[in-house]
């Protein structure tokens, strides 16, 4: 009786040890064979995105109530493309991909000869408040797969107005047709410049008067990270072939395409902050080099970065935080008048190594400057290297200006600076009184937002302009005082007008900068001389009064 009894608890104790065990092994082998399906359906979805045309992105949850438009179930997650618009569940991807055609950025003519095309239909996941082109009411109203859009012109019509004609009628490119490079425009160019004729003039919509194609270039690192996102909103209103990712090809070759379209009637809209702005002015400088003056674009600007003192002088904001819808920047676009930017050059000589060194050459658009506000920019610039993920939001980064400027009001690192520089305006040597700090303006605007030549407006001072081949030349006495001017506290050291700027750092190291690229510099000699004219564009309609009082002289 004994002997079984110790038989029965050995059985027990393998049943429980039995029983554990499966207990613990089976959600880690059910965790494992999810976890395998997952990184295995992961693998499928990203050999279909880099086999696709169309340019599909995977998201969790969409941002409105959105139908697959293969199966029409109402889906929360899956794949768009940024381009054409279309909606698919994670299942129906490659079925979607294969039946359903992306926006062609290069066609054959269709239809009405060489210089049309029809519509490109998509059905469902319309915008929302869009209307039909047949019978004006409202589309997209049932909580369903319905109605058409069509991804060139925009247009929308009801499932029970969609009727034969519609499917193959030309498509007339909506409200942006002047701005659009159609499909069939580039296969004609292209099949001109196989044959080596050049004469594109006959070709519509290139012979069209009003026709300003334009170029979108977005940094997708600046400011706010908004740049993907643009991207695809502007592929969906453009030919794809018209929007550049500046992280994956460089200004010099997008700008390129330039030389295909019609002289002097390209327009660029650089998505970007003021640095960026300076990248696409270099390389259009770099098409002047190669003589193609005649293709040389108009360049506007939507504000990306983190100061935009040159999207602000030019009237296109201080900042974009998707405020303002797509189609309304195009249309600001289009209606914007063509200025000039002075472009300087700034030539830095070090003192002393026999003059073997060659001198730093920068370009500046903006400003430049040697005291507190180039140590702040310094300061900050060594921040954000060493940990770039911090900076990725507008507010943050002018926090950690403030920051700087604050630490600098208590320390004053550049404080008699009057007794290390000389300076001369235009040859003649000025007397500088008590300062720590020289500004070099072109523009109007300084600081992420301040009029730092009118400073608080209530003394007479010559017109400051970004056209009229001078620079205005200011001090300030530290930090404190730059805070002071910036909310119209106190009025800055004017200095003077001038075509050239010399000035002379005789001893130390001082901070310095050009448009906002800052670096410590030891004894030298900085002159500043005029270098080009920029052809930019003026959006009138977010102007001040005193912007407005500088443009009309």
């Amino acid at each position: 009786m004994e002997g079984s009894g110790d038989a029965s608890r050995a059985v027990a104790d393998w049943r429980l040890a039995v029983w554990t065990l499966c207990s613990v092994l089976l959600p880690v082998l059910i965790t494992a064979w999810c976890s395998f399906q997952r990184s295995r359906r992961q693998l499928l979805i990203r050999d279909i995105f880099r086999k696709s045309k169309h340019d599909w992105h995977y998201t969790d949850l969409f941002g409105q109530p959105s139908y697959c438009c293969v199966c029409a179930q109402h889906i929360l997650r899956g794949a768009f493309c940024g381009c054409c618009g279309l909606r698919v569940s994670e299942r129906c991807l490659k079925k979607a991909d294969q039946r359903f055609l992306c926006k062609e950025i290069m066609m054959r003519g269709t239809g009405g000869g060489p210089s049309s095309m029809p519509h490109h239909w998509i059905r469902g996941n319309v915008p929302l408040c869009s209307c039909c082109m047949v019978c004006k009411q409202q589309c997209g109203t049932q909580p369903k797969l319905c109605d058409y859009r069509c991804v060139w012109c925009q247009y929308t019509v009801h499932d029970e107005c969609m009727v034969d004609y519609l499917r193959t009628e030309d498509c007339t490119f909506g409200e942006f047709k002047d701005l659009i490079i159609p499909p069939y425009y580039l296969s004609i160019i292209n099949q001109m410049r196989k044959e080596k004729r050049t004469s594109y003039e006959k070709v519509v919509p290139y012979c069209r008067k009003h026709w300003m194609p334009v170029i979108v270039l977005a940094n997708t690192r600046s400011g706010n990270n908004m740049g993907e996102t643009l991207l695809g909103e502007f592929k969906m209103l453009l030919n794809p072939v018209q929007v550049f990712d500046l992280s994956k090809i460089a200004p010099a070759k997008a700008l390129q395409l330039c030389t295909l379209l019609p002289c002097n009637a390209v327009r660029v809209l650089v998505c970007g902050g003021d640095g960026t702005v300076g990248w696409v002015l270099d390389a259009i400088d770099e098409m002047k080099i190669k003589g193609q003056e005649r293709y040389i674009p108009q360049v506007a600007i939507l504000p990306l970065g983190t100061g935009n003192d040159l999207s602000n002088t030019l009237g296109w904001g201080a900042g974009y935080a998707g405020e303002v819808p797509i189609e309304q920047i195009l249309r600001n676009v289009m209606e914007a008048d063509g200025v000039k930017l002075d472009r300087w050059k700034v030539q830095v000589t070090n003192k002393g190594y026999y003059n073997l060194r060659k001198p730093k050459v920068f370009t500046m658009n903006n400003y430049f400057s040697i005291g507190p506000d180039a140590l702040m920019a310094l300061n900050f610039h060594a921040h954000r290297e060493k940990t770039p993920s911090l900076f990725s939001s507008r507010i943050i980064n002018k926090a950690v200006y403030f920051f700087y400027g604050t630490k600098d009001c208590l320390v004053q690192e550049c404080k008699d600076l009057n007794k290390k520089v000389e300076l001369e305006l235009d040859g003649e040597r000025i007397e500088l009184p008590n300062l720590e700090g020289i500004i070099v303006l072109n523009i109007g605007y300084w600081g992420g937002g301040c009029r730092l030549w009118e400073g608080m407006g209530d003394e007479p001072y010559p017109l400051a302009r970004h056209d009229d081949g001078l620079l205005e030349v200011v001090g300030v006495h530290g930090s404190f005082h730059c805070a002071q001017i910036q909310v119209k506290l106190a009025n800055p050291v004017r200095l003077g007008q001038a075509h050239t700027v010399r000035l002379i750092l005789k001893s130390s190291k001082m901070p310095m900068q050009v448009d906002g690229e800052p670096w410590a510099q030891g004894p030298c000699t900085v002159t500043i001389t005029h270098k080009t004219h920029a052809l930019m564009l003026y959006h009138s309609g977010e102007q001040t009064d005193d912007d407005a009082s500088s443009l009309s002289e």
